[in-house]
């Protein structure tokens, strides 16, 4: 089962040179979920060939600009472009009226249909399920609500030994009950002990996302053993204060999240446009968590 994390944006406030703020693409199972939509994720849809009309859930995390101006741009061109199929969008509720607005204005009626889940700030629940992922927010701690997403696969059905099951001639109708973890009695007489014809499937996997928030702690149970944290990193430690202010993290507070959380991979973004090299960020956070990496635009990052 495919589960990885594509870059579009690993900026913070405004566009720098080959740096675009925020956007993330999620795959699970080619099923595809953009996180945030900054000022040019189109643009970088194209330059690493993303299929826009192949997304059909969104997730805004809060509403500065740097996290969403890109949608209008997205959701009008899904329409130019003969979108039908309805999209699902998951935000704060001001989003929905600030899209309409925009809409109104430029006379705009989409072919499609936005079906809007209102996201709150308040505590962590569910908010969307299929049959591969479970989605759920984490309230965080910025000058504005802001809410990231923790993105849970689901557990697999176990695995058939096939070679065992193909070489006692099982018939295949009894193979989904297997997979169910079910023992079967055979008309026979005798009994097929599930352990002996499947083994475990997987340990569902996890990426939490945590956009802009003070490094506060009050999200850690939030993100327990998560396989992969994306974690924002704006500033230095060195502008602890300035991080302060602003409600924002620096990369020594995110790799210590990563620690406290017990997360396996740790991944950094949102660089302030006054780093024009991010390595000293990355030196920072493998101080305390050595298995970290940058978010780096147009890189995938398995997570497993």
């Amino acid at each position: 089962m495919k589960f990885e994390v594509t870059i579009l944006g690993n900026s913070s406030a405004t566009p720098v040179h080959n740096r675009n703020p925020t956007a993330q693409l999620l795959n699970c199972n080619e099923k595809f979920y953009l996180i945030d939509c900054a000022e040019g994720t189109q643009q970088q849809f194209i330059k690493y060939n993303i299929k826009g009309n192949k997304i059909d859930h969104i997730f805004i995390s809060h509403l500065h600009g740097d996290h969403y101006f890109g949608l209008i741009g997205l959701l009008s061109s899904l329409h130019l472009n003969g979108r039908l199929k309805p999209i699902q969008l998951f935000g704060p509720a001001a989003l929905l009226e600030i899209l309409e607005l925009q809409f109104k204005h430029s006379e705009t009626i989409l072919r499609y249909p936005i079906e809007f889940t209102a996201v709150t700030a308040d505590e962590s629940r569910v908010i969307f399920q299929n049959s591969d992922i479970i989605v759920e927010t984490i309230v965080l701690n910025h000058r504005i609500p802001c809410t990231g997403y923790k993105f849970t696969q689901k557990r697999r059905l176990r695995k058939l030994i096939i070679e065992k099951l193909e070489a006692e001639n099982i018939p295949v109708e009894y193979f989904l009950l297997l997979k169910r973890g079910l023992n079967l009695d055979l008309p026979n007489g005798s009994v097929l002990l599930n352990e002996n014809y499947t083994t475990e499937a997987e340990e569902p996997k996890s990426y939490c996302y945590c956009s802009d928030t003070l490094a506060d702690g009050s999200y850690l149970a939030q993100l327990k053993n998560c396989t992969m944290l994306y974690h924002e990193a704006t500033f230095l430690h060195e502008l602890l204060d300035r991080a302060n202010v602003t409600h924002h993290s620096t990369a020594l507070q995110a790799a210590q999240v990563a620690l406290e959380s017990g997360a396996q991979h740790l991944l950094i973004g949102h660089f302030s446009s006054r780093y024009k090299v991010l390595q000293p960020l990355l030196d920072e956070a493998r101080l305390v968590f050595k298995n970290t990496q940058l978010a780096m635009e147009g890189v995938t990052y398995t997570i497993a």
